[in-house]
């Protein structure tokens, strides 16, 4: 965060300032959480369903917060704005003028948490970068990301993500991209937009927000992305396995451990790039990834170096824990939909096949947001379990019902599929039937919650349990053959 004052910070958000000294002086990033302020922030006082952070001012102030951005006088120094949520972006807005960073959007239905960590490794080889912490992609997470940009910060990269229409084009007002990454239409969020169409106008928000001299970054394998092209003033440059994009993909695999390696191609010259990342998916992000780069001025063979140091920066996605017994859980909760869940099961084959040993078991629960597609997209996962002969697959929660049918349905699998009721019930199954050496993938939407699956799986690695699971073994828990 540059040192702003707090009549300065005023000026810029249309509020007053209250209860303080107006040459106070804000320098470190902003919070919306009290806990976590830094002594010389700025805390932003959010109104929510369940608490109002106005109530943690005094906290904040007290734990080292310079000021509270707040929607009434709280008693300590504050500028008071009319929302406190719409002047954070303005706030974040004056950082990115102030400092003239170079932004970097990213925007996908899936993917982009993964490619924003790749970019974070990949940019810093020219200079400072700042780049999300986890899954800010919001009217939140947007701006409380450019504050935390100083006078050292050469790239600012902004993971944009979309509810409806518009909501990226507002992101693009908080910080302007130079540089707009797109790395797909998929699925999620269907249930809001209605069609993959709809979400695709969206996610095009970003590229018709950049400046002439800016660059679009465009999978060319995707058709809706490709066609992008069209809806900006800026060059593009493509990425993808299609022989005529820009920075080409190919020859992907696995190593011994599941790792992805491929080669990339960029104007006439190859480079091979071996991942620390699990799965053949994140091939396609570092793709970007190095697409973004190249855009930058970076040098190929610098860029394939630094792809192959990047190590897992999120949590809960793709997380691989070994246990002393052998299992490997994949713990890759954070988030799911149709296209993360068909990535993942490819992806816990084949570590499973890397390994040489040891059963597939794959623990999924529900995909939010999907609307009327909702059944279908479900059944179609539980058939690709089963066409990718996983050993056993755990269903957990009623509204997931139909990936265990779609599963049972699917006709010569030789694997068997449960339904159980919820994460304790599957945890518990979980302790009677993994064996050593088995690979586990928890996945799930977010509201499932099923990161305790994966914690009882790592706390107490080789129990086992009495009895049979909580609620018993549903009727339809059937073994298939």
């Amino acid at each position: 965060m540059i040192h702003t004052r707090l009549d300065a910070l005023a000026a810029v958000t249309g509020g007053v300032v209250s209860d303080g000294d107006p040459a106070t002086l804000v320098s470190a990033p902003a919070s919306v959480d009290s806990r976590d302020v830094a002594p010389g922030g700025l805390f932003v006082a959010v109104p929510g369903e369940r608490v109002d952070g106005h109530d943690f001012a005094a906290h904040a102030v007290a734990s080292g917060a310079a000021a509270v951005l707040a929607a009434r006088p709280l008693g300590v120094p504050a500028v008071v704005v009319d929302n406190p949520v719409a002047a954070l972006g303005r706030v974040g807005r004056y950082v990115v003028d102030s400092l003239g960073v170079a932004v970097v959007g990213v925007t996908g239905s899936q993917g982009k948490t993964s490619t924003k960590d790749l970019l974070a490794v990949v940019l810093a080889l020219a200079g400072p970068v700042v780049a999300p912490r986890g899954s800010l992609n919001n009217e939140l997470g947007v701006p409380l990301t450019a504050t935390r940009a100083d006078r050292s910060t050469l790239h600012l990269v902004v993971e944009m993500g979309a509810r409806g229409a518009g909501h990226i084009r507002d992101l693009c007002q908080i910080t302007p991209p130079q540089i707009g990454l797109v790395l797909n239409v998929g699925l999620a969020h269907l249930g809001e937009f209605g069609s993959r169409e709809a979400i695709g106008n969206a996610k095009g928000e970003l590229v018709e927000a950049l400046p002439p001299e800016g660059v679009a970054v465009l999978n060319a394998d995707d058709p809706l992305v490709a066609r992008m092209r069209s809806r900006t003033r800026a060059r593009a440059l493509s990425f993808g396995q299609d022989p005529a994009a820009d920075v080409r993909l190919g020859n992907v695999g696995l190593d011994d451990r599941g790792r992805a390696r491929f080669t990339l191609t960029h104007a006439g010259r190859q480079v091979a790039v071996e991942l620390r990342l699990l799965g053949e998916h994140q091939a396609i992000n570092a793709a970007a990834a190095a697409a973004v780069a190249l855009a930058r001025g970076l040098d190929l063979a610098d860029i394939a170096a630094g792809l192959s140091t990047a190590v897992p920066a999120s949590a809960w996605r793709m997380e691989p824990h070994e246990r002393a017994d052998g299992v490997l859980v994949l713990n890759d909760t954070y988030n799911a939909n149709p296209d993360s869940m068909r990535a993942a099961l490819k992806t816990l084959v084949g570590v499973a096949r890397s390994r040489g040993s040891g059963r597939t078991v794959a623990v999924l629960g529900s995909m939010r947001e999907l609307g009327a597609t909702s059944a279908g997209e479900h059944d179609a996962i539980g058939r690709l379990a089963a066409q990718l002969s996983v050993s056993l697959l755990v269903v957990v929660g009623e509204d997931a019902r139909p990936l265990h049918q779609g599963a049972c349905h699917e006709g010569s699998w030789q694997g068997e599929s449960l339904l159980v009721a919820d994460a304790a019930a599957a945890s518990q199954l979980l302790a009677e039937q993994v064996q050593p050496g088995d690979v586990v993938l928890v996945k799930a939407s977010r509201s499932e919650g099923l990161e305790r699956v994966a914690d009882a799986l790592l706390a107490a690695p080789g129990d086992t349990a009495a009895g049979s699971p909580a609620g018993g073994r549903d009727d339809e828990g059937v073994h298939v053959r």
